[in-house]
């Protein structure tokens, strides 16, 4: 009972989570989709690409941190796994083809300008595997268009049902096929069960609520019904295609696993509904109207910069305070 009574500062309420068993349970919900992707693209491919890159750019997003915060006699942060999060986040949205060294570029871009430049953790505007994910999509967009699936060079599914061109080699994708995962892409992103096994689980431990990427996907996916097309080019209000657009592309991992960024999405509730519908709009947008078949990643961090204004005017007001009087 004394413990009822006890006087303190804020915060009253308080939880057992910490930013490092948040970030190692984001970790440990992509591995299903990470380990899928081993299996998709070095297993099968008898290739170690894959696995390399994993490795590669988790080890040189924590080298990095552990660098740059030695140099600037910083805190030590690399044991919190936000660093280790964004160098798997980054590599599960590159292509097995993708070169290592490139990879090693955009790792180093991720931790030392999107994240430590603007404070370290907490302080960045925008998702930081998404920010050098654009970076290496503008630097090197040759290399990051290219896919490679059962050692065919191909378009992605969502290309070909955007261009309605099939490449020799390849067949129109089956839904199956892309919930399931064998078919091509980046190398966390194809299987669309493993993602959603790794939502379920965040899902589950409260890391991430239902908000964001409900709103996202569901807009999107009323978007896409009124605007988009099928393979012949006219408007589609197929639910079959409507499945492989949220089935394809990094609209799962883009809406469970980087919309919800703690840093750079909104707290208040009515923000992260709005959020998830400017998301869903965005996505649409790019996807039916832009050139490229997927959006996902330019939609977020456009939106990111949107946080602040979204909060400013979907912040709850106090309790026990007026509102605002006419002046």
């Amino acid at each position: 009972m004394s413990n009822l009574l006890n006087i303190s500062s804020s915060p009253h309420v308080r939880d057992k989570s910490s930013t490092k068993s948040i970030m190692w349970d984001v970790f440990l919900a992509l591995l299903p989709a990470a380990l899928f992707g081993i299996y998709n693209f070095s297993i099968k491919a008898k290739s170690i690409n894959a696995v390399l890159l994993i490795v590669v750019c988790i080890a040189t997003c924590v080298l990095t941190e552990y660098i740059w915060e030695t140099c600037m006699k910083l805190p030590l942060t690399v044991s919190d796994g936000s660093a280790a999060l964004t160098g798997l986040l980054l590599a599960l949205n590159l292509s097995s083809t993708f070169p290592v060294w490139m990879a090693i570029i955009g790792s180093v871009f991720a931790i030392l300008v999107v994240k430590q430049l603007f404070g370290g953790i907490g302080q960045n505007f925008m998702n930081p595997a998404l920010g050098a994910r654009c970076f290496l999509m503008v630097s090197f967009a040759g290399q990051m268009t290219s896919f490679t699936y059962d050692g065919v060079t191909g378009a992605t599914p969502l290309a070909i049902i955007k261009t309605g061109k099939i490449p020799e080699g390849l067949s129109e994708p089956g839904l199956l096929d892309m919930f399931l995962g064998n078919i091509g892409g980046t190398i966390g992103e194809t299987s669309a069960i493993a993602l959603l096994i790794g939502a379920a689980y965040l899902l589950y431990k409260k890391i991430i609520t239902w908000k964001i990427p409900v709103c996202y996907i569901v807009t999107f996916a009323i978007f896409f019904l009124i605007f988009g097309t099928n393979m012949d080019g006219v408007a589609s209000m197929d639910i079959t295609v409507l499945c492989k657009e949220l089935c394809g592309g990094g609209l799962i991992l883009g809406a469970f696993f980087m919309a919800t960024d703690y840093v750079t999405s909104p707290i208040t509730p009515n923000g992260q509904i709005i959020f998830g519908v400017i998301l869903g709009l965005l996505t649409g947008i790019f996807r039916v109207f832009g050139a490229s078949a997927e959006g996902v990643s330019y939609a977020i961090i456009i939106s990111n910069l949107l946080v602040p204004l979204i909060e400013r005017w979907t912040i709850p007001v106090p309790f026990g305070k007026e509102g605002l009087k006419d002046e």
